[in-house]
């Protein structure tokens, strides 16, 4: 189906009616992988990249999204590993790709996976808000370079996250009996910046 692209503010006003499905596969690959990156044979990603001292990535359009469950493939390249200039922020979660909920805003309803770099390995977590409280628990870990299957699948009072076939629950309070939102994009921190260009390919 067509991706409609809107921008923050005309997402909030239109969460409330729309109902509008979100093709994932039928996102145009506007950067493809070179031989220098990861996974340089896959076809059909997206290359999401977060600039050197910023948060947001650069295609952070506002997408509306009415779904039951949203599976993708995400590939990591070595700028996923960086050091924090605090100590105590390397365990902060980066947000990875998901979608608000309950026709609300993100820090309100909304059900995503993270990423942190610790302990020399990559770290996605189930990342939720419910009621504008936050819950994370730890999926599994990743390889950098290698093509990894992601999905979240809302079912009734439980989110299913699930990472190359290993799952994990987490509460769900959104009302709608889909998820009916709008899609969350890669963004880097907590508390601080992106030490260094960031980039994630994601299909």
């Amino acid at each position: 189906m067509k991706t409609r692209l809107l921008t923050l503010g005309a997402a909030m006003l239109l969460l409330a009616s729309c109902s509008k499905n979100l093709d994932i596969a039928a996102t145009p690959a506007t950067d493809q992988p070179s031989a220098t990156d990861p996974n340089p044979a896959v076809k059909n990603y997206v290359l999401y990249t977060i600039p050197q001292g910023q948060q947001f990535c650069d295609k952070s359009n506002y997408a509306a999204i009415s779904t039951s469950e949203l599976a993708f493939k995400v590939v990591f390249d070595s700028s996923a590993m960086y050091k924090t200039v605090d100590p105590l922020n390397q365990k902060d979660v980066n947000k990875l790709y998901g979608f608000s909920d309950s026709k609300a805003a993100h820090h309100v309803f909304s059900a995503r996976f993270g990423w942190r770099w610790v302990n020399n390995a990559l770290h996605l977590f189930a990342y939720t808000y419910n009621n504008s409280v936050l819950d994370l628990k730890e999926v599994g870990t990743v390889a950098i370079g290698t093509e990894n299957n992601c999905s979240i699948k809302v079912a009734g009072e439980t989110y299913i996250f699930t990472l190359n076939g290993v799952s994990v629950t987490m509460a769900r309070a959104s009302t709608t009996i889909m998820a009916e939102g709008y899609m969350l994009y890669p963004f880097f921190g907590g508390d601080e910046n992106a030490p260094h260009a960031i980039k994630i390919w994601i299909k």
